[in-house]
């Protein structure tokens, strides 16, 4: 896939590249932002971007931009308790099923086609065999369709557990960040440049299918330490922007220390 990389983005003119079309925008801020853009072809879509319906939360820095934290809120506890996920096969299990008898690292995704995901997918999987001696499953969790998770996990070829969430109803319990300006930021820009450099691809089918683009596309993710035991979350990482990822060695004290 040819990618093309424009200098600067600006909040209120977004123009994807090869649709010959302006996406218009209504944002409040005025900030201007410098973003590395991929060209995808035949794509002849027009989208309406708002931060109205973004979600900011002020961030934390320990070791990582974004926030880390031991500490689950009680009320996202309880909203946790209705979440639902589904597996490749859509059999529904309640998410807390997936650490409740067992400790689990578990990655929450951007979407099921987002280059990023597919960089944190690798960068997991890369200590299993760690996770493994100490009796910890690895799992990722997209925000979409179980057809869009299980595209995932044949392209990735990912080694854990893999789980869709049609509702988003995990990310809005656990508070993960959403917005226009969590995704297109300077430090995004260049992440994309540097994994695209290392054979990386955003799967833009996935990444433009309904459910992706009726959500928006915005969506940050995180990642938690958890169980054994339903309400047992003993380390959380909510990405402050896209490619926030959480230093390794964090995650394995967390999990297997």
């Amino acid at each position: 896939m040819a990618t093309s990389l424009s200098t600067t983005l600006s909040p209120n003119n977004l123009l994807h590249p090869n649709t010959n079309t302006n996406t218009n925008t209504n944002l409040t801020s005025t900030r201007v932002l410098s973003y590395q853009t991929l060209r995808h072809p035949n794509i002849n879509k027009t989208f309406s971007l708002s931060t109205r319906q973004c979600h900011l939360v002020p961030s934390a820095v320990s070791g990582s931009p974004g926030i880390e934290t031991s500490e689950v809120s009680e009320d996202s506890s309880s909203l946790l308790d209705t979440v639902k996920v589904f597996d490749l096969n859509g059999n529904g299990i309640p998410i807390s099923q997936l650490w409740k008898d067992r400790k689990a690292v578990v990655a929450f995704a951007r979407h099921f086609g987002c280059v990023f995901c597919r960089k944190r997918a690798d960068y997991l999987a890369s200590k299993k065999d760690i996770m493994d001696a100490s009796g910890v499953a690895l799992v990722v969790i997209g925000p979409g369709s179980v057809d869009q998770a299980r595209a995932f996990s044949e392209q990735t070829k990912f080694k854990g557990e893999v789980y869709a969430d049609p509702n988003h109803s995990s990310y809005k319990a656990l508070e993960f960040v959403s917005g226009v300006l969590t995704t297109f930021t300077p430090k995004a820009g260049l992440k994309i440049i540097q994994l695209y450099m290392e054979g990386y691809r955003q799967d833009w089918k996935l990444s433009f299918e309904r459910d992706t683009v009726s959500r928006g596309g915005w969506q940050q993710g995180g990642i938690i330490v958890a169980g054994p035991g339903k309400s047992n979350i003993s380390y959380i990482h909510k990405d402050k922007e896209a490619g926030d990822d959480p230093d390794i060695e964090d995650i394995l004290k967390a999990c297997c220390s």
